[in-house]
């Protein structure tokens, strides 16, 4: 696979973010292609981009969705199983969306009426429709049409935040992720033991979750080989458990593949679990069983967003650092050597609004542009080529 140093704007024919369900941040966002006779083809109003593992989808101002990447399982939601390079519809919902969220081969989106609709694979039950039929356009989740506030979708599962605070999830759960107790897979949702109410923010990782409660504390169930659930243990389980030291004080929670991260109320990051790439940002690659702080981000983080194996946060000075992971570029310092500590992704220099990280990707909102940067070997950058990017560049469109 061959790379650049910088990604390409995004084009489309038509003219967000994970960790605690639908954050918006409305903004004017201009795709365009670049490096083939200048910007075309204007998208404004995109106000949330979200990344899956190997495809990418961005809600715009008006309730559209539009996805790009693999489309194998019927992820992008186009009605068919093409790959594409650059962003599609999503079939039925061109202003039906409130927020957007995306797993490993599946997406989901919450409507205006406060249901759930989701597409793609659907071998682990994971779109809730009671079936195991895989979707390329969006059915309705069984008996979520309305009453939800938020989304977020696991690696095979899914869960959602009810307006009563209380969580729900389906789909795979081989390690207990749908924290029902049990470890049997489920097709349409069920309740969360113990999260009926009380809380205000969700996060869905590989195969474990995580809650944010209205008292800033985080609660996490599921896999826990590597110490992500976050109570000092490496057990897994079944229902939800108390983080170690985040009773209170956290206002944000982003899961990965099999790490962890809370931003704090004092605009502090936290993470916990897999560190083999350096992915908790602590300087080390030694898995934590418990938070440990970010180095350098122990205040003025508005953000974050946690990919498979490398994590990103967005700055009050409204720019980006990320850290883990880095053979695909998805760190975005212009190398692919992966960091145990933040770095600055190069070329964004201010104006970001929202951040998503995927599973060897990564992608930001400015006033002006969409940027997505790191492996693109299935179009998931959305720039019209399978090529893979090293850093960020913005450029604002005509």
């Amino acid at each position: 696979m061959t790379r650049r140093n910088v990604p390409q704007l995004l084009s489309s024919r038509m003219g967000r973010w994970v960790i605690l369900g639908p954050l918006l941040f409305p903004t004017l966002a201009l795709f365009a292609c670049a490096g083939r006779g200048g910007p075309s083809h204007v998208l404004t109003g995109l106000v949330e981009i979200e990344a899956g593992w190997h495809h990418t989808c961005a809600l715009t101002t008006g309730g559209g969705i539009i996805c790009w990447g693999n489309n194998h399982d019927g992820q992008l939601g186009d009605g068919t199983e093409v790959d594409r390079k650059t962003p599609q519809d999503v079939v039925a919902l061109m202003s039906r969306g409130t927020a957007i969220t995306a797993g490993e081969r599946h997406t989901c989106a919450l409507t205006t009426a406060g249901g759930v609709k989701c597409w793609g694979n659907n071998h682990d039950n994971q779109l809730g429709d009671g079936t195991e039929v895989d979707r390329v356009t969006p059915v309705n989740v069984v008996g979520l049409t309305s009453g939800v506030t938020a989304i977020t979708a696991g690696e095979r599962h899914t869960c959602a935040l009810t307006v009563a605070g209380g969580v729900k999830c389906w789909g795979n759960n081989h390690d207990g992720q749908v924290g029902d107790g049990t470890d049997s897979d489920k097709k349409t949702p069920v309740d969360v033991a113990a999260l009926t109410s009380g809380v205000k923010g969700i996060a869905a990782g590989w195969r474990h979750t995580c809650a944010l409660t209205v008292a800033g504390g985080v609660k996490c169930w599921g896999n826990n080989h590597d110490g992500q659930v976050g109570d000092g243990t490496g057990t897994d389980k079944k229902t939800p458990v108390d983080v170690v030291g985040l009773m209170s004080g956290v206002k944000a929670i982003t899961a990965g593949r099999s790490h962890t991260c809370a931003l704090t109320t004092a605009g502090g990051v936290k993470c916990w679990g897999n560190n083999h790439d350096g992915r908790l940002g602590d300087g080390t690659t030694v898995d934590k069983k418990a938070p440990v702080e970010v180095v350098g981000l122990t205040s003025g983080a508005k953000a974050i967003a946690a990919g498979w194996r490398h994590t990103c946060a967005l700055i009050t000075a409204e720019v980006v650092k990320c850290w883990g992971k880095n053979h695909d570029g998805q760190v975005g310092d212009g190398t692919a050597s992966n960091r145990s500590t933040p770095v600055d992704v190069v070329g964004l220099t201010s104006g970001v609004k929202a951040i998503a990280a995927g599973a060897q990707h990564s992608c930001a909102l400015t006033p002006a542009s969409a940027v997505c940067w790191g492996d693109n070997e299935d179009g998931q950058l959305g720039d019209g080529t399978t090529t893979d990017t090293l850093a960020a560049r913005e450029e604002v469109g005509p």
